[in-house]
This record gives structure tokens, C-alpha cells and sequence, in this order.
């Protein structure tokens, strides 16, 4: 049995020999990734972007009494038109007609008194000029005499100019307590509809007349004018022009389209919301539009230099940066940007980036700095 395994052996060993000469065939390395690739663009920026604004009546006035009386009567509701002067409001107050009176008959005391004034200052005057002829000849008057003349007169023109003073303060009076009767009858300020009426006749309004003084009588729109107002946010607040353009759309009239110029620009930031009020100056002739509305306006963005342009999906972002993925010597670089305006599918970008670089069309963070690709370019 031994003998047999011994002679085998020969057969065997060059067996194993014949497979530890076989070379190994070398790993065939891995291909670079392929990657699609977009040129960055330079291009001056003139497009728009949707914004909420809210219609307002041009002149908005609550009405309230100037002085305290009774509604005796209110001529106007909610919904009446009204014209500029035009009579809304009828009140009365006994005690100003007293004080009428009483006024009136301070103005003719006072004349009164100017005129005996003017009468004694003439009859002085007078008695002065005799004495002062007959002192013309030696010992007929006393000199004393004729200086207390002409005193007399001097305190008698001292009386006239006082009363006259008198005069003007009773008709200044007089003429205050007609003015506060005019406050009596109260007229639309301008043209428009009255929107609140809050009063009605028997009331007691004024300045002192507890709860029914706190609120106006009727409060008072124009509807012919209106103001468009537009919170425009501080990115695209620089560039705003008086005079320019804008379209608007509002719910009522969904689809159709209404223009207005930009008429009052506030040029300051309001710190809470970081939007600058902007006023459209919106004709409302046939008075389609409601004030209270909220619109869509097109607000045009406009810069005077240009600026670079990516498509929106090349634009990743992590938790850390905003970034795009360059394309440079087959190798991919993460290049931090700035993002602006969007302008259809592009956006816009602020960044060490130029003009004609390649970057990946779609940005993500698995495509990590320094990996080796082949750029392929989709434009």
C-alpha cells in the first residue's frame, strides 16, 4: 500500500506547480463619473417678480364735531355720494345763541362808550382852543387854566383810543361765537361715499360728550382716486422710478390686467418688516376697483450693470453654505454664492465666479470637492 502512495507522488507535485505559476490579472481601475455641465452667465437683469399691495382711497377723513351740540340732523348713510360743501350734518347748541347775544351786546356797549368818548374829547378839545386864543392877551386867562385844558384833552384822546381798543376786542369776541355757530353746520370735505355712519339725530357729540365724542359721525372715501400701496422689500428697493409703469391684478377681476404709475416713493425702510412703502397712483373713473383691496403687482427689477446667471437647480445647499459645483481641470470644486433675483429658470448669483465657467447643472453634496469627473456639457 505504501508503495503505491509513493509513486503517486511524482504525479502530483508538478500539478501544483503548474498553478502557482499562473499570473494574476491586474483590477481595471474605476471610470470617472460623468457629469453634466452648464456655462455660468453674465447678463444685465430686467425682469419681475409678484409682490402683495393693498388699495387705499386717495382721502380717507372721519368726521367729527368741532363743538358739543345735538345731531339735529344727518342728511347721509352708508352708501350716500357726496359733494365737496355739501351739508351732512345739522347740529344745534342753545348756549352759543346766548353767548351770541350776549357778545352782540358787548360790541354796542362798547361803541357806545366810544362814542361819548369821541363827544367829550371834542367838547375838551374845543374849551382848549378858546382858552388858548383868549391867552393871547395878557391876564385874560390863567395859566393854569390852560395847561389843565390841555390835559383834559390828552386824557380824553387816552379814553377814545381805549374804547376804541374795546371795539375790536367785543367784535373779535362776537366774531369768535359766529365761527363756533359756523361748526354748527357740518359739509363734506371732497367728493366721495360715506363708507361708516356711527351717529344718528338726538345725539350729543363733541369734544367732551363721553363715549358718542370718541368715534366720527360718518367717516368719508373718494373713490375717483386711489393709492396703490406697495411693500417693496430692501433687496429690490434701489432703481424704483417716479413715473414708471407697473401692472396690478386684483380678485374681483381675475385675468385682466390694470396699469399705474409709481407716484410717491417713501425712500425709507420701515426696521420692522425691511420693506419701503411705495404708492401707485391708481384712476378710478368708473370706480371698478374697491379701496381695502389687496392686488398682485409686477413689480420690474432692473439693475444698470451686469450680473451672473445660473440655471436654479445648480444651486445646492447644506446646512453650513450655499454653493455651486465647478467644473475646472476635471475635477470638481464646491465655489460658495450669494443668491439674488430669479429670472425664470435661471437665478441670480454672487460669488468668485466668472463668466463661461462650467459648472454641474444640477448641484448636490455628494459630488465632494477634489472628485475626478468628466464634464459633459447640456447646453
Amino acid at each position: 500500500m505504501k508503495t503505491h502512495i509513493l509513486a503517486m507522488l511524482p504525479l502530483i507535485v508538478p500539478v501544483i506547480g503548474c498553478g502557482d505559476n499562473k499570473e494574476a490579472k491586474p483590477q481595471q481601475a474605476a471610470a470617472a463619473p460623468t457629469v453634466n455641465v452648464v456655462t455660468v452667465k453674465s447678463k444685465t437683469l430686467d425682469t419681475k417678480i409678484a409682490l402683495p399691495a393693498q388699495l387705499a382711497p386717495y382721502e380717507v377723513v372721519d368726521v367729527y364735531p368741532k363743538v358739543t351740540g345735538f345731531i339735529d340732523r344727518l342728511s347721509v348713510d352708508r352708501g350716500s355720494r357726496v359733494r365737496a360743501g355739501e351739508i351732512i350734518v345739522q347740529l344745534s347748541a342753545p348756549e352759543l345763541l346766548a353767548q351770541r347775544s350776549q357778545a352782540a351786546a358787548a360790541v354796542e356797549k362798547s361803541q357806545s362808550e366810544l362814542a361819548a368818548s369821541k363827544a367829550k374829547l371834542a367838547s375838551d378839545q374845543a374849551t382848549y382852543a378858546h382858552l388858548e386864543d383868549a391867552s393871547k392877551t395878557p391876564g385874560a386867562v390863567a395859566g393854569n387854566d390852560l395847561l389843565v385844558a390841555e390835559q383834559t384833552v390828552a386824557a380824553d384822546k387816552a379814553q377814545v383810543e381805549a374804547a376804541g381798543n374795546g371795539v375790536h376786542a367785543a367784535e373779535e369776541s362776537l366774531k369768535s361765537v359766529r365761527e363756533l355757530e359756523s361748526y354748527l353746520t357740518i359739509r363734506a370735505p371732497f367728493d366721495g361715499i360715506v363708507t361708516e355712519r356711527n351717529l344718528h339725530p338726538g345725539a350729543l357729540v363733541g369734544p367732551s360728550s363721553g363715549a358718542s365724542g370718541s368715534q366720527p359721525i360718518v367717516q368719508i372715501e373718494s373713490l375717483h382716486r386711489l393709492r396703490l400701496v406697495v411693500p417693496v422689500p430692501e433687496a429690490y428697493a434701489a432703481g424704483v422710478r417716479s413715473g414708471q409703469q407697473v401692472s396690478f391684478t386684483v380678485p374681483e377681476f381675475p385675468g385682466e390686467n390694470f396699469r399705474a404709475p409709481v407716484a410717491r416713493i417713501s425712500s425709507d425702510l420701515d426696521v420692522k418688516t425691511r420693506t419701503m412703502p411705495v404708492e401707485l397712483e391708481v384712476r378710478n373713473h368708473n370706480e371698478r376697483l374697491t379701496p381695502g383691496s389687496f392686488a398682485t403687482v409686477e413689480w420690474p427689477i432692473e439693475r444698470s450693470y451686469p450680473t451672473l446667471f445660473v440655471p436654479a437647480t445648480a444651486v445646492a445647499t447644506d446646512l453650513q453654505r450655499t454653493f455651486v459645483v465647478r467644473i475646472s481641470s476635471g475635477k470638481a470644486d464646491w465655489v460658495d454664492v450669494k443668491t439674488g433675483v430669479s429670472s425664470g429658470a435661471t437665478i441670480e448669483v454672487f460669488g468668485d465666479l466668472h463668466a463661461g465657467d462650467q459648472i454641474a447643472s444640477r448641484g448636490t453634496d455628494e459630488l465632494k470637492p477634489g472628485t475626478a469627473v468628466q464634464a459633459k456639457l447640456t447646453e
